[in-house]
């Protein structure tokens, strides 16, 4: 990726610039002269424009871009506005008050450079499904080849630190970040949750369950697909707008049914909430109905099919998450999932 530009001839915003960059572990290009500035004014991924050659750049005329904020000292001018508006600017940012924003957006750089991770939303047809669970192990059998994060926004779940081993680690929560505002960087996300095995998780403190604003979900989400190659959402089986807007952002929604008559009554009316029925796969777990009589009942089709798996509860309890072994039923269905769409999006 090429690095970030800075434009300016002012020493006290150049070095303060050079420092903050240092601390974010970037290497900008630096141009004294907004036309000699013009060779790299498209390929960079972010300009940061001193206010002191922001007006002879507008003269200019440079090609319009994103990632472009004009960078003040001690202060911004009346005028200074207006020339953003000329040069088509993001914003005006004042330093030194800015510095915490200039790291988080150049620390980002390389996340915006990666691509998007896939994301998986579970949910359960009916309760005790075992839809946490099954997130749970995506998020473990996707950590073998990159980075995975197991997102929480079901308040009423048993919590995905406690099924993976790591509710006694330090590191973020929701409690945390349902008070932050603003754009939320992928790094410090993922250097910031708690993690085991290359598997992240975002949930709630023990004993905690407050309701989550929406903001807070669509950064930490956007963060979360930024920075790890697998997102994987446990959603609750509600109704809710929030709900309803996570579930749309997931590249793909895996209903967990048991194949009984009460499991998949209760899933057919699930997927029947979702304004795209077809897009929902379902993940049938244990003995029972047929298959193709789930997918008749419920009108959607079958991803995968799996057994219940031996030991479960103990593998839990012990700290070791649910998968134990890829050989184990849900170790198969997990890793066949993830396969699957591996292919599809290869073939897309």
């Amino acid at each position: 990726m090429n690095p970030p530009l800075i434009v300016t001839r002012d020493d006290t915003l150049l070095e303060e610039l050079l420092r903050l960059a240092a601390a974010a572990g970037v290497t900008p290009e630096v141009a004294r002269d907004p036309g000699a500035a013009l060779r790299s004014w498209t390929s960079a991924p972010l300009v940061l424009l001193g206010a002191d050659v922001a007006a002879e750049a507008a003269r200019l005329a440079p090609p319009p871009r994103d990632g472009l904020h004009i960078l003040t000292w001690g202060g911004s001018p009346d005028a200074i506005f207006r020339t953003a508006v000329d040069v088509g600017a993001d914003s005006v940012t004042d330093l030194p008050r800015s510095d915490a924003w200039v790291i988080e957006t150049l620390t980002d750089l390389g996340d915006h450079g990666a691509a998007r991770g896939l994301t998986i939303g579970v949910t359960g047809g009916s309760g005790g499904a075992g839809a946490t669970t099954f997130a749970c192990a995506l998020g473990q059998v996707a950590a073998r080849s990159g980075l995975s994060v197991v997102v929480d926004v079901d308040p009423l779940g048993p919590g995905i630190d406690r099924v993976l081993g790591v509710e006694t680690r330090e590191g973020v929560r929701w409690d945390a970040l349902g008070q932050t505002t603003g754009r939320l960087s992928a790094r410090s996300l993922r250097e910031a949750l708690p993690r085991r095995a290359g598997v992240g998780v975002l949930t709630w403190y023990a004993g905690t369950r407050a309701a989550l604003p929406a903001f807070a979900v669509r950064e930490a989400l956007s963060a979360a697909q930024r920075g790890h190659d697998t997102v994987v959402v446990d959603l609750p089986r509600t109704g809710d707008p929030l709900t309803e807007e996570v579930a749309a952002r997931c590249d793909l929604l895996l209903v967990v049914v048991t194949p009984t008559v009460a499991g998949v009554a209760s899933a057919a009316r699930l997927c029947a909430r979702f304004p795209d029925p077809g897009g929902v796969r379902l993940v049938v777990r244990g003995r029972g109905l047929a298959a193709r009589e789930v997918a008749r009942a419920t009108g959607a089709p079958v991803l995968v099919e799996m057994t219940d798996q031996r030991g479960l509860d103990e593998g839990i309890d012990l700290g070791l998450g649910p998968v134990r072994s890829r050989r184990g039923p849900l170790g198969r269905a997990a890793g066949a999932v993830l396969d699957r769409v591996a292919l599809s999006r290869a073939a897309a």
